[in-house]
């Protein structure tokens, strides 16, 4: 029995390594020699994404065979800069970059989020007694960045068709608005599902969403043109093996990710048809 039982326990020990060693066939055609930065969009503080995505990529890279290494920006529009710049061999990026930067530089997606749609949020406090956003109108609002595709972008657009012109003031990520409304600084501010419910409790529970947009494609994984085929592939690999521990699986709840799944370009075609014109300039403070 204790022979069969010690068996049993060297084939699960076994298991569970694998997931966080290399994928034979991957490992051994992955030979990019140099780390490759994955740029993130800093919809949080960036010591907050790194906090995530640093041992999130670790386990990746063990899997993959490929180092990658997380890499941001201080704020949105300077991660548009550097976006452009093509600073980012990879990159996870809004729907809206997306359109913008697979043009020029000519980013290409391999994959998104698994099962997510985008929507866009405004919240207001929780005590502020605003129950429609008709009480925007003249009021002013924050919100991440000019170009923050579902948390500025869609809410902005949305109201302003319904004749609600609002005051936009730009606070540089996802977790200043909240921060910024839950304080009081603004009536209410620009958000998304994902971001909010990853902000600290004791926010959170000071807000309430007055409004949802409909839904849209998700953030996508793009690549710069050139990035070898194998490296992509040994980074899809590596996040889909994360869904097969628990390890892997607490470090996906911490981004607040489902996993991922292959995707192409055309799969945010919907957005390109909104026709929004490419990346709105800034504005407000």
């Amino acid at each position: 029995m204790r022979a069969a039982c010690g068996r049993v326990q060297r084939l699960l020990l076994a298991l569970f390594a694998s997931v966080f060693t290399a994928v034979p066939s991957t490992r051994a055609a992955c030979r990019n020699p140099q780390p490759l930065d994955v740029g993130v969009v800093p919809q949080q503080a960036p010591s907050e994404l790194a906090a995530v995505w640093i041992p999130m990529l670790d386990a990746v890279s063990r899997i993959a065979g490929c180092t990658f290494r997380f890499a941001t920006a201080p704020s949105i529009p300077e991660f548009e800069r550097r976006l452009g710049q093509g600073r980012y061999p990879l990159a996870y990026m809004n729907p809206l970059h997306y359109t913008v930067f697979s043009r020029e530089p000519g980013y290409r997606a391999f994959a998104h989020e698994r099962g997510r749609r985008l929507r866009g949020l405004i919240v207001t406090r929780a005590d502020s007694g605003l129950d429609s956003v008709a009480a925007l109108d003249g009021r002013k609002m924050a919100f991440p960045s000019p170009a923050a595709f579902a948390a500025t972008v869609v809410p902005m657009a949305s109201l302003a068709g319904l004749g609600i012109r609002v005051v936009p003031a730009y606070v540089a990520s996802h977790d200043s608005v909240y921060l910024s409304v839950a304080r009081g600084l603004y009536v209410a501010g620009g958000g998304i599902e994902r971001t909010l419910s990853a902000v600290a409790p004791e926010v959170r529970d000071k807000l309430r969403v007055v409004w949802r947009s409909a839904e849209y494609a998700p953030h996508a994984f793009a690549a710069l043109p050139g990035i070898e085929p194998e490296a992509i592939r040994g980074f899809v690999a590596g996040m889909q093996a994360l869904a097969h521990s628990a390890e892997g699986r607490a470090a996906l709840q911490r981004l607040r990710f489902g996993g991922i799944q292959v995707a192409v370009d055309s799969d945010w075609d919907s957005i390109r048809a909104l026709d929004l014109g490419g990346l709105p300039q800034a504005g407000g403070d």
